[in-house]
C-alpha cells in the first residue's frame, strides 16, 4: 500500500503564520528524510504563498527532483487578470496537478461569493483540474459552486472543520459537511486532525467525527493527510492513527484508498506509476 499524504508545506523564506513551525526554512530534504523516517510514500505540496512568495518555485523545484514523491497543487494570483491563461497549460508544470488556496486573508474571505472567482471555477472545469479550500468557513456556498460546475473537481481542506474549535466542537459544522457528500464532485482531505485534538495520540475525541464524514463520503473521496509542519504529534504517529487505531478503516481495500489511492486518482497524479 502506497502512502501519500495529501497535503504537506516547503518553504524557502518567510515565517510560517501560527500555528505552523516557527521556522524560515522547511524544505526538499527535511521533507524527505522526515517522510523516509514516517514510511510515507509520496505528498502534495501545497505552496505557502502568504509567507513565501517563492513557494510555487520551490514546489515544482522538489516534483522536478523527485518525480515520484511530490505533486503539487499550487497557485495563481486569482484577481491579476493574467493568470486567466495560465491554467490551459498548467499541468505541464512541474509536478502541478491541480489549485489551491486557503482563502483566510481578509481580503479574501469574499472571493468565493463576490465574483472574484468565478473565472477560475470556470475555467479549472474546462480544462479539468481539481481546486482545493478551506471551504469550512463557507460550506453551504461551496456546495452551490460544485452544482453549478458538477465536472470541476473540488476539495474540502481539513475536514471542513472550524478552526478554533478542539475534539467535538470542531465538527460543529458536520451536518453541512456533510451534506456535500451527495455531489460527486466534492472530496474531503481528512488532513490535519490531530491539530484539533486536546488529547494526546490517538486523539479518541476525533474517533466519532471522523468516522461519520467516511460514511458519508466513502473510501474514494476521503483523502488522509497530515500538515505535518503544525502538527502536535510525530508523523509516524499520523500514519498509524488512520491505520492502527479507526477499526472501522482496518486493511483492505477502503484503506489502501483513504492512505494515498483516491487523492493520486482525484488529481489524477501518476507519479507513483512511473
Amino acid at each position: 500500500m502506497k502512502i501519500v499524504d495529501a497535503q504537506i508545506h516547503l518553504w524557502s523564506t518567510g515565517l510560517p503564520s501560527h500555528p505552523h513551525r516557527q521556522i524560515t526554512a522547511w524544505g526538499i530534504d527535511e521533507a524527505l528524510a522526515a517522510m523516509d523516517e514516517a514510511g510515507v510514500d509520496a505528498a502534495v505540496i501545497h505552496p505557502p504563498l502568504s509567507w513565501d512568495p517563492h513557494a510555487n518555485a520551490l514546489a515544482e523545484q522538489a516534483a522536478s527532483l523527485h518525480p515520484r514523491r511530490f505533486a503539487v497543487l499550487g497557485q495563481v494570483p486569482i484577481d491579476r487578470p493574467e493568470s486567466r491563461g495560465l491554467l490551459a497549460d498548467w499541468r505541464s508544470r512541474p509536478g502541478q496537478c491541480g489549485l489551491r488556496w486557503p482563502l483566510l486573508r481578509p481580503d479574501q474571505q469574499t472571493w468565493h461569493i463576490d465574483g472574484t472567482m468565478d473565472w477560475v471555477w470556470a475555467e479549472a472545469e474546462r480544462v479539468g483540474l481539481p481546486v482545493a479550500t478551506m471551504a469550512g468557513r463557507f460550506l453551504k456556498d461551496f456546495g452551490e459552486i460544485a452544482r453549478r460546475h458538477p465536472r470541476l473537481r473540488l476539495i474540502v481542506d481539513h475536514l471542513g472543520l472550524v478552526r478554533e474549535g478542539r475534539d467535538e466542537a470542531a465538527f460543529a459544522k458536520l451536518p453541512d459537511l456533510l451534506a456535500l457528500a451527495a455531489l460527486p464532485n466534492v472530496a474531503v482531505k481528512a488532513t490535519g486532525a490531530p491539530g484539533y485534538a486536546t488529547e494526546p495520540y490517538p486523539f479518541p475525541r476525533l474517533a466519532e467525527g471522523l468516522h461519520r464524514i467516511f460514511d458519508a463520503f466513502g473510501p474514494k473521496r476521503f483523502f488522509w493527510g497530515t500538515d505535518i509542519t503544525r502538527m502536535p504529534c510525530t508523523w509516524r504517529q499520523c500514519v498509524t492513527h488512520f491505520t492502527e487505531e479507526l477499526p472501522w478503516l482496518a486493511g483492505g481495500d477502503d484503506l489502501e484508498w483513504v492512505m494515498g489511492r483516491g487523492v493520486c486518482e482525484w488529481i489524477g497524479w501518476k507519479g507513483l506509476e512511473t
